[in-house]
């Protein structure tokens, strides 16, 4: 799939996941905040999670080391 697409896999040396800190750190909150909460029956029900659950996380919920802005504030009020 990679290959499909043209994209580099980033792998760094075994043990070492500090490339992988920040996705696996949000994908620990996703899977917390939308797949253990909800039974899903149909495919397009677990798309239309994974889109709420990207914008809630990006628009609304608020991060302390970002002080307590949502992600999308803290980088409005960078520029």
């Amino acid at each position: 799939m990679l290959k499909k697409y043209n994209i580099k896999a980033s792998m760094s040396r075994k043990g070492n996941g500090l490339d992988n800190a920040c996705m696996e750190h949000f994908f620990l909150h996703f899977k917390a905040e939308c797949f253990r909460l909800y039974a899903f029956r149909t495919a397009e029900e677990v798309k239309d999670a994974v889109h709420q659950s990207i914008c809630f996380y990006n628009h609304q919920r608020f991060q302390k080391k970002l002080t307590n802005l949502s992600p999308y504030e803290y980088r409005t009020q960078a520029a």
